[in-house]
C-alpha cells in the first residue's frame, strides 16, 4: 500500500507539471457552463417533467466534451512511460506491476473527478442566486454524480488499457477514444433493438446503453445493475493492463 502511495502521488503531481492539464480544465469549465446553460434555456422554453440537473446532464454539449476527457488524460499513463525509456528502469525497481497500475489509474480518476468540482458549484451557485426558488433535487443531483463517477471509472480503465498497448501518445489518445465511442454506440444500438421487443429483452439491452443510465441516475433513478456492469468492467479492462505489462515486462 505504501509503494502504491508513493507512485500515486508521482502520478497525481505529474499531471500539474504539464500545461495539458491546465487546458482540460479549462475546456471541461467552459463547456460545462454551456451544458448547464443549455438545461436552464429547455426549463425557461417550456414546462417540463426534468429538473435542471436531469438536462444540464443529457445535453448535447455534454456528450460533445465527455469522450474527450478520458485520451487527454490517460494517453501518456504508460505509452510515455515506455517511449521516455524510464518504463525498463520502473520494472528493475522493487515494485509489482499491479501496484504501478493502480496508481495511474487511481491519479487519472483522480484527476477525472477533480475536473467536475465546477460543474457542482455551478448548481450550489444556482440554488444561492435563486434563493431557493428553482427545484434542485437532491436525489437527481447525487445519482448524476454517482453515475458520473462509475463512468469514470470504467472510461479511466479502457485508458489504461490503451495506454498500455503503445509507445505512442497519439495512438494510445485514438485507441481510447475509438473504444470508448464504440461502446456509447453500442449502447445505443442495443436501446434501437430493444425497442418493439418484450419487457426482457429491453431489460437485457439496457445493461449496455450509457445514455439510458444517465438518464435513470438524472432522474435520481439509482440502479444497482449499472453500477455492477461498470464495476465488473473497469475490474476487466483493468486486468487486461496487467496481462499486457506482464508480457512486456518478462518479455524485457
Amino acid at each position: 500500500m505504501r509503494t502504491t502511495l508513493i507512485l500515486f502521488r508521482r502520478e497525481f503531481s505529474a499531471f500539474f507539471l504539464s500545461p495539458v492539464a491546465y487546458i482540460v480544465i479549462a475546456l471541461v469549465m467552459v463547456l460545462n457552463a454551456f451544458s448547464f446553460k443549455a438545461g436552464i434555456t429547455i426549463l425557461e422554453s417550456a414546462p417540463s417533467e426534468g429538473s435542471l440537473v436531469t438536462w444540464t446532464f443529457n445535453s448535447r454539449w455534454f456528450w460533445l466534451f465527455y469522450f474527450f476527457i478520458f485520451p487527454l488524460i490517460t494517453m501518456r499513463l504508460f505509452a510515455e512511460e515506455r517511449k521516455l525509456g524510464t518504463w525498463e528502469a520502473l520494472l528493475t525497481a522493487p515494485v509489482r506491476t499491479s501496484h504501478v497500475i493502480l496508481a495511474k489509474f487511481g491519479a487519472a480518476l483522480a484527476f477525472y473527478l477533480i475536473l467536475w468540482i465546477p460543474s457542482a458549484a455551478n448548481f450550489l451557485l444556482f440554488n444561492l442566486i435563486t434563493g431557493g426558488a428553482a427545484e434542485l433535487p437532491s436525489g437527481a443531483l447525487a445519482g448524476s454524480y454517482l453515475i458520473i463517477f462509475l463512468m469514470g471509472l470504467f472510461h479511466v480503465a479502457i485508458g489504461c488499457f490503451a495506454s498500455a498497448l503503445t509507445t505512442n501518445q497519439i495512438v494510445a489518445a485514438i485507441t481510447c477514444f475509438t473504444l470508448c465511442l464504440v461502446h456509447f454506440l453500442v449502447g445505443m444500438f442495443a436501446v434501437f433493438l430493444g425497442q418493439g421487443m418484450t419487457v426482457e429483452f429491453g431489460e437485457f439491452f439496457y445493461y449496455f446503453a450509457t445514455v439510458e443510465h444517465i438518464r435513470s441516475f438524472t432522474s435520481g433513478l439509482i440502479d444497482t445493475r449499472p453500477m455492477v456492469y461498470y464495476l465488473t468492467f473497469t475490474l476487466v479492462f483493468l486486468a487486461f493492463t496487467h496481462q499486457v505489462l506482464e508480457y512486456r515486462r518478462w518479455k524485457v
